[in-house]
């Protein structure tokens, strides 16, 4: 009996042995449960975040171009101003006392000319008739006197002073002739008169430039950004003494990273948050892009127009969110890029499915891409999962253990790239 009971005892150890190995094995051979993604359509946005500042279009120094001690100054930093609106005003009498000089210049000249036309031109063409007459007269004389010398009335000393009285004569018509050709309006004198006119003339126009360059004003209308001068200093060509932003498209100037160049064209849309006002943010969209990239920064200058009204806060040199949507899809399989199993060559790929439990790899064609998403375009299907691990040796049984392929689910796959190296102050990540 005890014998029986001993070798019962050793059957059932044995049979509980056999049992354990088995199932170590098993435990060994059984798949491995890794994370899998199942795919399925989804909009995704692709955007891109950095800094910018406001710029306006253009912004003038105002200086004065001649020496002179400032009188009135009558605007102030941040007011906005006119076109042709009075902004240094210099000491002037001089100037004025210099233009009411001149335009008398001018009358004068005025009036030798009006003279020369109305009473010198008529008074030298009556004296030149009156010389032609006497002439004519002369030559009548001479030629009566010599027809009574011939017949021997008068003796030939009456001759000689016919011909004196007509060279007279003649000397004086040409005299009267040249004077009043000198008075014609293309005269010697005439041009003359006209000649002192225009000088008078050109001396106005300098004395009132002269006087006008006592008076500093705004070539376009804009606002006053800065002013460094006040009543009573000596100012000097060449110094700035206001800096005036004239009004025009305000432009929204960044430095992006050259790594995100092929994101960026121009027309796309953007949203912009001023820093100092997180809650009002504003449409904007691409304008242009630098023809350059700057070789010292490794960035790219992109400016950004308004799409819309210009808010009232926007303020020069103001600092600036940007977020451009950069990519967009309607409908679009999204893995994250450390799924795929080496980096992409051009837009292909590959991934790790596994159909039956076995680890297979899958080459895919790849669309729209983030630094951190891309969009499977070709070589799986919704619904399809893709393995997580792409470490896992194709051959290798796996039992899925399925997650969502978006973090939480979102019903829309948005990407943000940080072209700056940090979170934006005005946009969630």
């Amino acid at each position: 009996m005890n014998l029986f009971s001993r070798r019962g005892r050793l059957i059932a150890g044995a049979a509980l042995l056999l049992l354990a190995l088995a199932a170590l094995v098993a435990w060994r051979w059984r798949p491995q449960e890794v994370d899998a993604l199942t795919l399925t359509a989804r909009p995704l946005a692709r955007t891109l975040q950095f800094s910018a500042r406001v710029q306006t279009p253009r912004r003038v120094d105002i200086g004065a171009t001649v020496t002179g001690r400032v009188v009135a100054v009558p605007v102030r930093e941040g007011d906005a101003v006119a076109a042709g609106a009075a902004l240094i005003q210099l000491e002037s009498d001089e100037a004025r006392a210099a233009l009411a000089q001149a335009e008398a210049s001018l009358q004068q000249a005025n009036a030798r000319l009006a003279s020369q036309q109305a009473v010198a031109l008529p008074g030298a063409e009556a004296a030149l008739a009156q010389a032609e007459a006497t002439l004519l007269v002369a030559e009548r004389e001479w030629a009566r006197t010599r027809e009574l010398v011939d017949r021997q009335f008068v003796s030939a000393a009456r001759l000689d002073e016919a011909r004196r009285a007509l060279d007279v004569a003649r000397a004086q018509r040409d005299s009267a002739r040249v004077a009043a050709q000198a008075q014609q309006p293309q005269g010697a004198e005439s041009r003359q008169a006209q000649a002192q006119l225009d000088a008078a003339r050109a001396a106005v126009l300098a004395a009132r430039a002269r006087l006008d360059q006592m008076t500093l004003r705004a070539p376009a209308a804009g606002r006053v950004l800065v002013r460094s001068v006040e009543p009573g200093q000596i100012v000097q060509p060449g110094r700035a003494l206001l800096g005036l932003g004239v009004d025009g498209p305000l432009e929204m100037v960044a430095l992006v990273d050259e790594r995100f160049l092929g994101q960026l064209q121009a027309d796309q849309t953007a949203t912009v948050v001023a820093d100092a006002y997180p809650g009002q943010a504003f449409a904007a969209r691409v304008a242009r892009l630098a023809p350059a990239v700057d070789a010292q920064r490794g960035a790219i200058d992109v400016r950004l127009v308004l799409a819309g009204e210009r808010p009232p806060f926007l303020r020069e040199d103001m600092t600036l969110s940007v977020e451009v949507v950069t990519g967009q899809r309607a409908a679009a399989r999204v893995l994250p890029i450390r799924v795929l199993r080496a980096a992409p060559e051009g837009d292909r790929a590959q991934v790790l499915v596994a159909p039956e439990g076995r680890v297979e790899l899958r080459s895919v064609r790849l669309g729209l891409r983030t630094l951190d998403q891309v969009e499977i375009v070709d070589g799986l299907v919704d619904g399809e999962s893709v393995l997580a691990n792409p470490a896992l040796e194709p051959g290798q049984r796996v039992r899925l253990r399925v997650v969502p392929a978006a973090a939480g689910g979102a019903s829309t796959a948005l990407s943000r790239d940080m072209a700056g190296g940090q979170a934006m102050p005005g946009f969630g990540r």
